[in-house]
C-alpha cells in the first residue's frame, strides 16, 4: 500500500520517520523513479544496521539514506542542510513524538505533499478518553492537530489483520 500511495503521489523525495528493520523503507523506495531519494530516521543503532542490511539486500542502497539518532535531533539538521520539500512523509516512530513529527513534516513539505501517520487506531484505544497510555495520548494529540490544521485535508483508515486492528492517517498538504 505504501508503494502504491507513493506512486500515486508521483513521489521523487520521501522522508520516513522510524525505520525499524526497513520493511516500509523498501516498499517506499521501490516507488521512486530514477533519481528519487528516500531519507529515513532511526533512533536505535541496532535497528538501523538491520535496516541497512535489508535495504542493501533489496538493491536500494543508492536510493536510501539511513540516519541514526533521535528524529527530533535529525529533523532540524535535515532542514539546515536544505532537504525538502518532501513529496511524502511517513511517520511510524515512537507515538508520543507524533505531534512533534507532524510539526516537522509540515515544515519539510509543500502544498501537494502527502503525510502518512501509521498506527492511529491502536485497537480502538484512541477513542477511549480514559486511556493513560502515552502512545495512545500521542496518537490522539496527533490526530487532533491534523484535524485543526488548516493546511491539511485528512482522513483515517482502519485496517484489520493478523495483529488485530489498527489504521493510518492520510493528510494532504493543501496550503
Amino acid at each position: 500500500m505504501l508503494q502504491l500511495l507513493a506512486r500515486i503521489q508521483g513521489a521523487r523525495t520521501i522522508l520516513e520517520i522510524g525505520t525499524l528493520g526497513g520493511y516500509s523503507t523498501i516498499w517506499l523506495a521501490r516507488a521512486l523513479p530514477d533519481g528519487g531519494r528516500l531519507v529515513t530516521l532511526e533512533a536505535d543503532p541496532r535497528c538501523a544496521e538491520v535496516a541497512r542490511a535489508n535495504v542493501e539486500r533489496a538493491g536500494l542502497g543508492e536510493v536510501v539514506e539511513i540516519r541514526t539518532g533521535r528524529a527530533l535531533e535529525s529533523l532540524p539538521r535535515l532542514a539546515e542542510e536544505g532537504h525538502g520539500p518532501f513529496d511524502v512523509v511517513f511517520i511510524d516512530a515512537d507515538k508520543p513524538g507524533n505531534p512533534d513529527y507532524l510539526a516537522w513534516a509540515l515544515r519539510l513539505t509543500r502544498p501537494g505533499s502527502l503525510i502518512i501517520g501509521d498506527n492511529v487506531v491502536r485497537d480502538g484505544e484512541v477513542a477511549d478518553p480514559a486511556s493513560t497510555d502515552p502512545r495512545v495520548q500521542g496518537v490522539r494529540r496527533f490526530t487532533e492537530l491534523i484535524a485543526r490544521e488548516p493546511r491539511l485535508t485528512a482522513t483515517a483508515v482502519q485496517t484489520v489483520g493478523e495483529k488485530g486492528y489498527d489504521g493510518f492517517a492520510l493528510a494532504l498538504v493543501t496550503g
